[in-house]
């Protein structure tokens, strides 16, 4: 299982990172280990080497077939649910990476910074790029987006990504986080939401 994730695809949250509004010329792509997976309500540890881990929250699609090279008329046909994920990132060493040029995968691959909501058939939904999504943090609306306001549109991701990966069954794609992003903290309670379903549960420690 290979996890994908997308950076900027947001519009106002490439202007709460970088202080401008602007769309990245290609997709921002890179990947997570395969340890970096948390379901199944289990905890968050926020790790004691970072100062700084910031919530972002996203939704999340899941691969059904293999696929290489994909044409972005058929990507629909390569995904077949839906949830919300939060893509944990130690704010702090993403800015001294970002600065210094270096990659990601030390600030958003660690162990348990991609966790992953329960999943929704694509066929509850009439679009994929129609979907709000909401995160709640001690019962508090902290981050709200809607697949509509996408840079990069999932299909779009897909054809992409397929470029330079193959695309096998059960491989899951981040498809970016919208603006709003924040710290968490020891004791928080998160709470994801697809429309007015809770797909995700979990607490911090």
């Amino acid at each position: 299982m290979k996890i994908f994730a997308v950076g900027m695809n947001y519009i106002q949250h490439n202007k709460e990172l970088d202080g401008a509004l602007y769309k990245p010329e290609n997709p921002v792509i890179f990947t997570k280990a395969d340890s970096a997976l948390l379901k199944d309500h289990k905890p968050f540890f926020i790790p004691d080497w970072s100062e700084q881990v910031d919530y972002e929250t996203e939704l999340v699609v899941r691969i059904c077939r293999l696929g290489k090279s994909i044409p972005e008329r058929f990507a629909h046909r390569y995904y077949d649910a839906v949830t919300v994920g939060i893509d944990f990132t130690a704010r702090d060493l993403q800015r001294e990476a970002r600065e210094k040029g270096h990659p990601w995968e030390i600030c958003k691959g660690f162990d348990g910074s991609a966790v992953i909501g329960e999943w929704v058939d694509m066929n509850k939904f009439r679009d994929i790029q129609a979907i709000h999504f909401h995160l709640d943090i001690n019962g508090k609306t902290v981050q709200e987006g809607c697949s509509s306001d996408m840079l990069y549109k999932v299909d779009e991701l897909i054809a992409y990504i397929s470029q330079f990966f193959t695309l096998k069954t059960g491989d899951l794609l981040y498809t970016g986080t919208p603006v709003g992003v924040g710290p968490v903290h020891i004791d928080d309670h998160l709470e994801g939401w697809i429309e007015e379903r809770k797909v995700l549960e979990f607490n911090c420690k």
